[in-house]
């Protein structure tokens, strides 16, 4: 029997195989998701372990002002490049050049948008973790210029893609009439305020109630957290409030149901692969922008001493200042 053919087959079909996983490069390794992300790409023992990718290159980052993601910078490079293979590069472009797409995880959102703008005249297709910037003027600019540049970007928490939660975006519940949501939301003094970790409770808010927000007013309840009540068109309400615990509840035509737990990554990371391999954001740049506006019309109800914000005045102000 002719061994030759076959062995050819075999060497064709690794070669497709090979040609089929996506070549990932990692921008900012100084947050624990670097890890957690690859390792549900790379090992296929991992119980939410996702096909069709790998990390095969990082570039280190890091924010010397913000303690929590410089002192964390070389024990994730080192686990990347000794336990993962992941080739660890000096700059951007350098990344680039060697994948075929890119995950911005720099904890700190300020460097997002310098760090997209690369990415961007690179043309490699972008999901930039949260916040997707440091400030909403900043979330405009990458979102223009990602559109400009026909290159797809989106950017979201895990929390967006808890089963749960995603059940009654999808209509479990039929028209959504209101919902609140919780989280922790730690403060980092050199972001608004729910733009560091509070945009979990947010980004599972705005999944079931999907935009058309129009104002936001903040308080605090009486132990002192954040709250911030929501007011969509056609009457529809939606509240955050800062706690100790991931959880939710929305109610609809049909019912009521809860929302805003914590599935883990898997899901998350399931998704960008998809996004990868199609080029269709699963959430949209308008989705995003109203997320993140929401957020900052909390810090400016804030400053207002409770007042009620619309969104449209924080939009413009951003707008005008945009890089």
């Amino acid at each position: 029997m002719n061994l030759a053919p076959l062995a050819l087959a075999a060497a064709l079909a690794t070669t497709a195989h090979a040609a089929d996983v996506l070549r990932l490069g990692l921008i900012g390794l100084d947050t624990s998701h670097v890890t957690a992300f690859t390792e549900i790409l790379h090992n296929p023992e991992a119980p939410d372990h996702v096909p069709g990718a790998r990390v095969v290159a990082a570039f280190k980052g890091g924010s010397p002002d913000i303690p929590s993601s410089i002192n964390r910078v070389e024990e994730y490079t080192t686990t990347l490049r000794d336990k993962y293979g992941v080739k660890i590069l000096d700059s951007i472009e350098a990344v680039c050049a060697e994948v075929d797409a890119v995950l911005i995880e720099s904890v700190d959102g300020r460097p997002h948008l310098a760090q997209a703008k690369a990415v961007i005249a690179a043309g490699k297709p972008l999901y930039i973790d949260k916040p997707v910037a440091g400030s909403l003027a900043d979330a405009l600019e990458v979102f223009r210029l990602a559109e400009k540049a026909g290159v797809p970007v989106f950017s979201s928490s895990s929390l967006r893609f808890a089963k749960q939660t995603l059940a009654v975006r999808n209509g479990s519940l039929g028209a959504v009439q209101s919902a609140e949501t919780t989280s922790p939301a730690h403060l980092e003094a050199t972001h608004p305020d729910l733009f560091w970790y509070g945009v979990h409770g947010c980004e599972s808010l705005f999944t079931v109630m999907g935009t058309g927000c129009e104002a936001v007013e903040r308080s605090t309840t009486p132990d002192g957290k954040i709250k911030v009540s929501g007011y969509w068109a056609g009457g529809r309400t939606g509240t955050f409030t800062e706690s100790e615990t991931y959880s939710g509840l929305a109610r609809g035509e049909k019912g009521e149901a809860p929302i805003g737990a914590f599935d883990g990554y898997g899901p998350l990371v399931a998704a960008i692969i998809t996004f990868f391999q199609t080029r269709q954001p699963p959430v949209t740049a308008a989705e995003t922008i109203e997320l993140f506006a929401f957020m900052e019309a909390a810090d400016e109800s804030k400053r207002q001493g409770g007042a009620r914000v619309t969104l449209a005045d924080v939009l413009a102000k951003a707008r005008a200042a945009r890089p």
